[in-house]
């Protein structure tokens, strides 16, 4: 597994990347009136972390460690599923070894910039029958009722390197914060990790998911694919290619 990254760190409140989404649950965030204005002629000190390096925003949370998060409003209330690092001794290496991640901890909140709860564990690998370990980025949805969890992390199938295979896992629950039960299996035919759920306005749901040793690469020439992409990248990056992103376009 290559390096994925060198250290755990709090989870990042970028509330300046989902100000346009949620903006209907901070007005408060566009009020103009007297309290802006003595706002901006006081201005306060920008925070720091404890070396002096300076913060996006504040973090979230600071008693837990988190990387990956996948925010959601259900309710009326945002919740961040994030993958839950803890610190171990577990040198690094390609494998993933050190990335001890063995549970996930839903955070929820009222607001941005508002108080941030750490709920208890939501799911647990020793609860997933078929998991060993490595639960990696997160994604949640719900539909009639019910929240989704879909979780990547590896099977018990263990290989030379006594690793398994990381699969795409499927956990319910009729609370946003869990307790998730997991489903007894795998999704069938997923071998990846990192999923993402969209559900459009129709009704219609899809998951996206990333890929372990790397990326395809697949070429267009003259607006059509080239079945043998494959063997044409090296050395040709400035070629047109097809990029892992979606847009939906009014």
């Amino acid at each position: 597994m290559p390096a994925r990254r060198a250290r755990a760190v709090p989870l990042l409140a970028v509330s300046a990347l989902v100000i346009p989404v949620l903006a209907g649950l901070a007005p408060t965030l566009f009020t103009g009136g007297a309290a802006t204005a003595q706002s901006a002629a006081k201005p306060q000190a920008e925070p720091r972390s404890p070396e002096g390096k300076r913060y996006l925003s504040q973090p979230l949370v600071t008693s837990i460690y988190t990387a990956d998060p996948s925010a959601h409003v259900f309710n009326g209330k945002i919740y961040v599923y994030p993958s839950h690092d803890i610190d171990v001794t577990t040198a690094d290496d390609d494998l993933g070894n050190q990335y001890a991640m063995r549970d996930y901890r839903v955070l929820s909140m009222d607001r941005i910039g508002g108080p941030v709860k750490v709920n208890p564990v939501a799911l647990d690998v020793k609860d997933v029958p078929w998991a060993s370990q490595q639960m990696w980025a997160p994604d949640a949805a719900y539909k009639n009722g019910t929240y989704y969890l879909y979780f990547p992390v590896r099977d018990k199938q263990l290989d030379k390197n006594g690793l398994g295979t990381f699969r795409i896992g499927v956990a319910t629950s009729k609370s946003p914060v869990g307790p998730f039960k997991a489903d007894p299996k795998p999704i069938a035919g997923s071998f990846s990790m990192d999923p993402a759920v969209f559900t459009d306005a129709n009704g219609a749901s899809y998951m996206y998911f990333g890929g372990i040793w790397g990326g395809q690469l697949q070429r267009w020439k003259d607006g059509k694919f080239d079945a043998n992409g494959s063997d044409t990248d090296l050395g040709k990056d400035d070629q047109p290619a097809l990029s892992g992103k979606i847009a939906k376009l009014n």
